[in-house]
């Protein structure tokens, strides 16, 4: 302001800056009990601090001149801060993917086993709903805009005052603290408070990420039941008091009811930007100050936990070939149709076959609980004689993948490794939960 030929004076700025480390912070929260105004508090012990520079101190500024441009730093050194962990997820999710690109695995449409994929190709899943999680977040931030220097409601009139009506240094000296603030642009309009649908893009992209991490650690979770995968177990880690065998997948549940409580939190910035009356109301504060905080602590806690587990994710290959073996006879159906109609086989005729013999083999499997016998089935039955010698190959899991192997190739290559290179340095710290 000085700048722009205000009386301010070398002395007072310095005064200012001599104190700047020194507030007493106790005094400042006494005195708010007293106010019950956090800024005026502040105000008020500063100025005690610094009694030259008290005349000039909040000149022409508003309480939410200062809370308002401090939370839109916050959100974007928020999110500056999650970013480089979510790049961290996708980073160690990538080399999992990766490793087992083209290892089969049974699909499940319905939660009801269904053509096979790899574990690969579903990491590939969890992969591109993080990429579009890193993609919003990265947006909002590069969205976000200063609220800058507005006054009470926004019009600027107090500092059009200062400046004895000269628009142009009101002007400049919103974009001068825009600029120090380390933004690239203000809002024109505003009211006493920047918009609070700002609040809802910000809040929306983290409850996106929670439903993204809850959806992958929920998978993880179910595959660990089947017994498939499991997240880290420590040697001397407990599963359970009454239970000593217990191997629970406590990250992935604790990620899953954080997630769920970030997914909440959108709802609260919704109601703030819909009860906002005329030019601001008071009754948002409040909320704001628990909803925001809580939403990128929650965001960087299910962050740290799921880059825990993907550093850790055991596989158990058996266990999934055996889940293959008990469902790919019936699968396989088709393939051993195509087979005998290559052979001159009459498909009609062959389907009838193959019908009445997964009939029964589902009978062993459902009543008696057996193995899935249609394979041994089809070898006994004259009828298939003519591909008996290719059963084995028409029955090979890797056969029956697609493309996925390839698929997760090129999406690595194509579209995770590019989002990568943009953390370079940032993402090689492993990740450590304390308890």
């Amino acid at each position: 302001m000085r700048e722009l030929g205000l009386a301010i004076t070398d002395e007072q700025i310095s005064e200012l800056e001599a104190h700047i480390y020194d507030v007493d912070f106790a005094k400042a929260t006494a005195e708010e009990k007293l106010t019950r105004h956090d800024v005026m508090a502040h105000v008020h012990v500063f100025a005690e601090l610094c009694p030259k520079a008290a005349p000039i101190i909040h000149l022409g500024a508003t309480s939410c001149y200062v809370g308002d441009n401090t939370d839109l730093i916050i959100l974007r050194d928020g999110f500056e801060i999650l970013l480089p962990k979510l790049a961290g997820c996708i980073h160690r999710l990538a080399g999992f993917a990766d490793q087992y690109r083209s290892l089969p695995t049974l699909g499940f449409t319905h939660l009801q086993p269904a053509q096979l994929t790899t574990v690969g190709k579903r990491a590939c899943l969890w992969l591109q709903e993080l990429l579009m999680d890193e993609r919003a977040i990265r947006r909002a931030r590069d969205d976000l805009r200063f609220r800058g220097v507005k006054g009470t409601t926004g019009t600027q009139a107090s500092f059009l005052q200062l400046f004895n009506g000269d628009s142009s240094k009101v002007k400049t000296l919103d974009k001068l603290v825009t600029k120090m603030a380390g933004f690239e642009n203000a809002f024109i309009i505003c009211g006493q408070t920047y918009t609070r649908k700002t609040d809802v893009e910000s809040v929306a992209v983290l409850s996106s990420l929670g439903a993204t991490v809850h959806k992958i650690c929920s998978d993880i979770r179910l595959l660990a039941n089947m017994k498939e995968l499991e997240e880290p177990f420590e040697s001397t880690q407990i599963g359970s008091s009454a239970m000593p065998y217990k191997r629970n997948p406590m990250r992935s549940e604790r990620a899953c009811s954080i997630a769920r409580h970030l997914m909440s939190l959108h709802n609260n910035t919704l109601n703030t930007a819909a009860t906002q009356w005329m030019e601001r109301t008071l009754d948002d504060s409040a909320n704001r100050r628990i909803t925001l905080a809580e939403a990128f602590l929650s965001a960087d806690s299910i962050l740290v936990t799921l880059q825990n587990i993907s550093e850790g994710i055991v596989v158990y290959p058996k266990v999934i070939e055996r889940h293959i073996r008990q469902e790919l006879p019936f699968m396989s159906a088709e393939n051993v149709i195509m087979a005998m109609v290559k052979a001159g086989g009459d498909r009609q005729v062959c389907h009838e076959h193959i019908r009445v013999l997964s009939q029964e083999a589902g009978a062993q499997v459902k009543q008696h609980g057996l193995d899935n016998d249609l394979v041994d089935r089809i070898r006994k039955t004259p009828y298939f004689a003519p591909i008996l010698p290719q059963l084995d190959s028409l029955l090979d899991p890797s056969t029956f993948v697609g493309r996925a192997p390839d698929q997760v190739t090129e999406f690595l290559q194509e579209e995770v490794h590019p989002v990568l290179e943009k953390y370079k340095g940032k993402i090689d710290k492993p990740a450590i939960l304390e308890i």
